[in-house]
């Protein structure tokens, strides 16, 4: 499945938020990329250049692409409550990223690369699916072989 694999600092300085890593390269360059970036004037932006930013904002900090983003929205649209509210939660529910908040690995890609590579467990039984959706009361765990020095099993809490 393709995936960014560009430069992570660029995404970071379009934002202006540390998105794909931890930000220190915006200390040294925080203004936008490109052969005007520090010069140019930029106008005010539209609404519809704000929603469509932090959309892709939301689409780089979780490592998805367009169509897997469109249907997790269709899915949030049809839960009740706030769509934008149920689109957080289901995108938080995938099995890399609570991989990646346990601190089973340093990112999100890491996270990814771990459950793909079959060393996570849910419920007793290895799921190699990143976006596979957890519900409250899974058990996510690391397989026996792959524990080196991390710990054993966290209930999944929503």
């Amino acid at each position: 499945m393709a995936r960014y694999t560009g430069p992570k600092n660029r995404i970071c300085r379009i934002f202006g938020e540390p998105i794909l890593g931890s930000g220190k390269s915006l200390q040294k360059n925080s203004h936008p990329p490109g052969q005007h970036g520090p010069t140019k004037k930029r106008k005010a932006a539209s609404e519809y250049a704000v929603q469509l930013k932090e959309k892709q904002k939301a689409k780089y900090t979780y490592g998805l692409l367009e169509r897997q983003f469109a249907n997790t929205y269709v899915e949030a649209a049809r839960l009740k409550g706030a769509t934008g509210e149920n689109l957080i939660k289901l995108l938080e529910a995938r099995l890399d990223n609570p991989v990646y908040r346990l601190g089973l690995a340093p990112t999100r890609p890491a996270a990814r690369q771990l459950v793909s590579h079959k060393h996570i467990m849910v419920n007793g039984s290895v799921v190699n699916i990143p976006s596979y959706t957890l519900r409250s009361g899974d058990v996510i765990e690391l397989k026996p072989k792959s524990k080196v020095n991390t710990t054993g099993s966290i209930t999944m809490c929503s």
